[in-house]
């Protein structure tokens, strides 16, 4: 399970390595994704009929999916790494605030709290971090639109496999943002579509988007769910929910490693100075979501928040 939440903690450092623009690079991962998905379902022949019903909340499931990954690969791309991440991190607690609208229940007091904890602490790292500004919106964005598609997945996950749920997610999805394109194109002309390549004589790590592309979408995201489904076997629920909300932990020290961002946002770049801006942001906001998960340990304490499988995929 470690190792699959190791492959998503490596996302955000794929994203900043490949050079495409935010929507391209979701393109290109949702569509290799699919034809990878496709390629697994056909050779060991788990095609499974899906409902008309089923297929259009997929697809709304598939083109939410989409959308968040644009905003976290935009926040990777007008912030950082690890800002991204710690935005992301809010998605649990926007889940548990949306899930009672969308199936009817009720509030808890203690869940409200911890939201607000959590927006405090998105506050006081923008407020402290203007210059990512419009990275953090973007991170926000991709966390509700990520707590609003579990919710929505929520309703389905157990009426099919999880790879045939991948498949039209993914297909649907790619769909929705080739729709989107023309608009990227005509308002932002210099946004290129093809990804560069290397020669053996250059730095592989940072031109090599098809390379990338590959490793992101075959590893990260068919790879690391293999191993999550089979995880699932022999984990309780809450065990593998728990372990998941490790994915921003694993990245940020990936991104601290791979790109030095430890300079760029705990010491404002220079070495010297401490960001309390950012360290007391995250900290509010890694407490709401550690609290939260404390209140599932039983599902009897989790009538809104309780997620009993992801049903998607990171």
């Amino acid at each position: 399970m470690h190792l699959a939440v190791l492959l998503w903690g490596f996302t955000g450092v794929l994203g900043k390595a490949i050079s495409l623009d935010a929507p391209i690079l979701v393109w290109y991962r949702m569509l290799f994704t699919a034809l990878f998905m496709a390629v697994i379902l056909f050779y060991r022949k788990e095609w499974v009929p899906v409902e008309r019903k089923d297929v259009q909340q997929l697809a709304v499931v598939g083109m939410l999916m989409g959308l968040h990954w644009v905003g976290f690969y935009g926040a990777i791309k007008f912030a950082n790494i690890s800002i991204a991440l710690v935005c992301l991190s809010t998605a649990s607690v926007f889940t548990s605030l949306l899930d009672p609208l969308v199936n009817e229940g009720r509030h808890d007091f203690t869940e409200v709290l911890l939201g607000t904890f959590a927006i405090a602490g998105v506050y006081l790292i923008y407020r402290f971090q203007q210059l990512y500004g419009l990275g953090i919106v973007f991170g926000i964005a991709a966390a509700i639109l990520s707590s609003v598609f579990t919710v929505l997945n929520k309703k389905i996950a157990n009426k099919y496999p999880a790879r045939t749920m991948v498949f039209y997610e993914m297909s649907t999805g790619w769909l929705f943002i080739s729709l989107l394109l023309p608009f990227v194109f005509y308002y932002l002309p210099q946004t290129r579509f093809i990804p560069t390549t290397t020669s053996l004589l250059s730095s592989v790590w940072n031109h090599n988007d098809w390379l990338w592309l590959v490793i992101l979408s075959l590893c990260c995201t068919v790879w690391s769910q293999s191993l999550a489904l089979n995880a699932l076997k022999k984990l309780s629920s809450f065990t593998v929910t728990l372990s998941v909300n490790l994915e921003p932990v694993y990245g940020i020290i990936l991104a601290f490693l791979f790109y030095n961002e430890n300079r760029e946002i705990i010491f404002n770049g220079n070495g010297n100075h401490l960001n309390w801006g950012f360290l007391g942001g995250m900290a509010l906001i890694l407490l709401s979501v550690v609290l939260q998960m404390l209140r599932l340990l039983k599902p009897r304490f989790a009538a809104a928040g309780y997620v009993k499988e992801r049903g998607g995929i990171d």
